[in-house]
């Protein structure tokens, strides 16, 4: 038995793009295209296959660790982007502010898809969603300096709608237009989380 399945869900590539240099800027270049390779998208600044660990691995690793890199990419959802811009007041948020590699639309509940779900291309390039990417003030300052007012309401309408992290499994193309399949781990929710619930 696989420990992955497919499901009835996909969603279809609208929007690509790279970050080149994120410590000028996390503003993103879109593009129509991608070549991914193992170490994430081309001219990606987040790209790699190490990084050095950051204040969301604190509890595990001292600052600065060499760790793997399962953050070569963020990807967010069409519809919680919008969802986003509704609750700031803004009639749409630009992906090139939020530093997006891509934007997807038609998954429910993006953001909370299951960690380690993989996303299938047609040409069989396939991504593995890290976890929840969570909202921080380098979106806000690139939506403050296009819309003043408002960058410091992002991060609390981004909340649980920011999307999600992911690195690359399988090299080969994305292209906006691009469906592509979600498969879950075949496994049961954890039980201790079932019994904190109750």
């Amino acid at each position: 038995m696989p420990a992955l399945k497919p499901t009835s869900f996909s969603a279809r590539i609208i929007w690509l793009g790279h970050v080149p240099d994120r410590g000028a800027s996390l503003r993103a270049v879109p593009v129509d295209a991608v070549e991914a390779t193992l170490d994430g998208f081309p001219n990606e600044d987040h790209g790699g296959a190490t990084r050095l660990s950051c204040s969301r691995v604190k509890s595990q690793y001292p600052k600065g660790s060499v760790i793997r890199n399962t953050r070569q990419l963020s990807i967010v959802s069409a519809e919680e982007l919008a969802e986003t811009a509704a609750e700031m007041g803004m009639s749409a948020i630009d992906p090139v502010l939020i530093g997006a590699s891509m934007v997807l639309e038609g998954l429910p509940d993006f953001t909370h898809v299951p960690p380690s779900s993989r996303l299938l291309a047609p040409s069989g390039a396939a991504l593995t969603i890290d976890m929840e990417n969570r909202p921080c003030t380098l979106p806000a300052r690139e939506i403050e300096r296009e819309a003043a007012g408002f960058g410091n309401r992002y991060k609390a309408a981004a909340k649980g709608r920011r999307g999600v992290t992911a690195w690359v499994e399988r090299a080969g193309r994305f292209a906006v237009g691009d469906v592509l399949s979600l498969h879950v781990p075949d496994q049961r929710p954890w039980a201790q989380l079932d019994a904190a619930r109750r």
